[in-house]
């Protein structure tokens, strides 16, 4: 059974993707995040839930109130200084900050041959890496002490997966002879690997890694 604690905190936390995740596991979960329409979104789906209008550097809760605070898909955009020791304020002495990404599968040989389509390496560099490694994420004043990679996969179309890669930054900078270009190569590697081959329906295999921090000192 899942380990339940007394407040939990999902900082910068959208529509409420992972926060609906939590609420069974805490007595109490607070949402913080500076957009009041995607807060409004988080309160329709989850009624009831204490939904705040706030930032990682501003956090509107008291001192020591959270046992866990938890930041999904979003630890990038902190400025990470003043948001680590707002973090550290609005947790007990005994909390904990979970940091939480989906990302691809580097073991997945032909989504990772798309992405070097669409993110070319520099020709000193080497595609190779551990895949099973977890990102190694510096929190200021935090003691990285646990964390964990879960693998699954998504179902997506064909279709879908090439205009997934349509809204990447490098495929919106190329100009069209290039982008064309680019998404031809990606359509090659579909075509070209046993796993996609011939497939309208491809199963996209996924990892979400979760990084546990305490307070340093």
């Amino acid at each position: 059974m899942p380990h339940r604690v007394t407040c939990v905190l999902d900082l910068a936390a959208g529509t409420g993707k992972f926060t609906e995740l939590l609420v069974a596991r805490a007595d109490r979960v607070v949402a913080v995040d500076p957009s009041g329409p995607m807060l409004a979104e988080l309160r329709r789906k989850l009624p009831g839930l204490t939904a705040l209008i706030g930032t990682a550097e501003a956090i509107p809760l008291p001192d020591a109130s959270c046992d866990l605070v938890t930041v999904a898909q979003a630890y990038h955009w902190f400025n990470p200084e003043p948001a680590s020791r707002e973090i550290r304020r609005v947790l007990t002495p005994t909390g904990r900050l979970a940091l939480i990404w989906n990302g691809p599968d580097p073991r997945c040989a032909w989504d990772s041959a798309a992405y070097r389509i669409a993110h070319p390496l520099p020709d000193d560099e080497s595609a190779e890496e551990d895949a099973d490694a977890l990102p190694v994420v510096e929190v200021p004043g935090f003691t990285h002490v646990d964390g964990i990679r879960v693998r699954w996969s998504e179902a997506i179309t064909r279709a879908g997966y090439l205009n997934r890669w349509m809204t990447v930054s490098t495929f919106l900078a190329a100009g069209e002879k290039e982008r064309t270009e680019m998404i031809r190569r990606v359509e090659a590697v579909l075509d070209d690997h046993p796993d996609t081959r011939g497939r309208h329906t491809l199963q996209l295999p996924q990892v979400t890694d979760a990084l546990i921090y305490e307070p340093a000192g």
